[in-house]
């Protein structure tokens, strides 16, 4: 029944189908658990009960969606060696100790105050408990720093020999961790994890705020969120345009699929809006264009030449038309996002933050944006990076192990039934507990309850400090 696929595009499914649940939680709990440290230390420092309830009230989300990133990625990391066992042998002695840095500082340091955190608030006092907080939200960001040095490497080697047996070893261990693109695609990632988690804690708060406008949880949830969005959304697009000029100095072809650029402009490149784009003709058609507004953009200049594929070996060529759609969503929804804080600030600043419904309608639709975007952004880096697993080293098509198709397709149809089994259960009970808002007492997961629980009675004069 299988026997005529290709075993290298059903291994690749197999991995961009797992990657793909397994990325969003990450992705969610990296900014999640930095939320909860600032709502833990903002209860400590006013003694507001509202901070503690909302704690409590993510803590319950946080935990589920925590465990379901770590089931998913275990699952993932066994391709390694089932579908790519070349890749796995020819790359081990570069990626794996990477691997074993991030079990052994970021996983470890999750793992160890994950349960204080959970279960400790009655138990090791306020303070303490803050501490294990602050470990878990800290852990999270070593694990994304060491998770995107890996991936870097693999687009922007540096730092690396060859042996006698064909692998690659680290030659300098910081030029290989802090290769050329790793710093732009780090800060990239730690901004799209926060932008995804203000998008669901504002999404959150603008479907109870339509519900009762006077709801003080709603209210603090979906005026942080804003304030986060405002913020961040600049700064990301800002970010992905020095990490779009990084791309375009080391993956040149990347950048020229994004852009749609099958032939290169010597005195200026368009930017094409939209179109579609045809790889066997190396055309797009039906392209609505800006004139050289491409060339302003990545060359800083109307009339700077842009190479395009023309310039690249024709089996060199990444699948343009995935990767020129998957950045314009990624880059639509940035601009959503930008939109959707202003118009916060805006209706902050006319005294309408808690009852203007077209905007709590808005960020209601922009809950879930976040994810397609950082689906969407996965997306784009991955595909350009094609037709190498290690960018001008290492093909994709030499990578694989050597199964037959009928053994690739069994078990990526066993991934797709178990996934969408597991996951979408535990998606459906996240947004269960999301439709309950944020109550007086709200309890975590064992139980919890909030100050009183914690032996804690706030001072009067430091209870009433106040928050925009």
């Amino acid at each position: 029944m299988f026997e005529s696929l290709d075993p290298v595009v059903l291994a690749r499914a197999q991995f961009a189908f797992t990657v793909s649940f397994h990325i969003i939680f990450p992705a969610f709990s990296i900014g999640l658990a930095s939320f909860l440290a600032v709502l833990e230390a903002l209860w400590l420092w006013t003694g507001r009960e509202v901070f503690i309830n909302l704690f409590n009230y993510w803590l319950k989300i946080f935990a589920i969606a925590f465990g379901m990133g770590v089931v998913s990625g275990i699952v993932m990391s066994y391709q390694f060696g089932t579908n790519w066992s070349v890749f796995s042998d020819k790359t081990g002695p570069v990626l794996g100790p990477l691997m074993a840095y991030e079990v052994l500082t970021a996983f470890f340091l999750e793992a160890g105050f994950l349960g204080v955190m959970l279960f400790g608030l009655k138990r090791v006092g306020p303070k303490l408990h803050f501490m294990a907080t602050l470990m878990v939200a800290i852990g999270t960001l070593m694990s994304a720093f060491w998770i995107l040095s890996a991936n870097s490497w693999m687009h922007t080697p540096a730092g690396y020999a060859v042996n006698a047996d064909g692998q690659f070893v680290a030659a300098d261990w910081f030029k290989l961790i802090f290769n050329p693109s790793f710093p732009y695609r780090l800060v990239h990632m730690v901004l799209a994890a926060y932008l995804t988690t203000s998008l669901v804690v504002g999404a959150v708060g603008a479907y109870h705020l339509l519900k009762n406008s006077r709801q003080p949880g709603a209210r603090m949830m979906f005026s942080m969120a804003m304030w986060m969005l405002m913020i961040v959304a600049p700064i990301q697009i800002f970010a992905g345009d020095l990490h779009g000029l990084n791309t375009l100095e080391h993956q040149p072809a990347k950048v020229m699929a994004m852009e749609g650029h099958y032939q290169s402009h010597p005195d200026g490149a368009p930017f094409i809006l939209f179109g579609l784009p045809d790889q066997d003709a190396a055309v797009v058609r039906y392209a609505l264009e800006i004139p050289k507004l491409s060339s302003l953009i990545l060359k800083h200049s109307l009339d700077a030449p842009l190479a395009g594929l023309d310039t690249v070996p024709r089996e060199d060529w990444p699948p343009v038309p995935i990767t020129f759609w998957s950045f314009r969503i990624m880059v639509g929804l940035g601009l959503l996002m930008a939109a959707l804080g202003f118009l916060g600030l805006w209706v902050r600043w006319r005294g309408r933050l808690y009852d203007s419904r077209p905007t709590h309608r808005f960020a209601l639709m922009m809950g879930p944006a976040g994810f397609v975007a950082v689906l969407a952004g996965w997306v784009t880096t991955e595909t350009g990076r094609q037709p190498f697993t290690v960018f001008g080293l290492l093909r994709t098509v030499d990578s694989v192990s050597p199964l037959a198709a009928p053994a690739v397709a069994s078990s990526l149809i066993a991934f797709v039934i178990v996934y969408f089994a597991v996951f979408i259960a535990g998606t459906v009970y996240i947004l269960r507990l999301m439709a309950h808002p944020p109550h007086h007492g709200e309890e975590g997961p064992p139980g919890e309850t909030p100050a009183r629980a914690a032996g804690i009675t706030p001072a009067p004069a430091i209870a009433t400090r106040r928050l925009g």
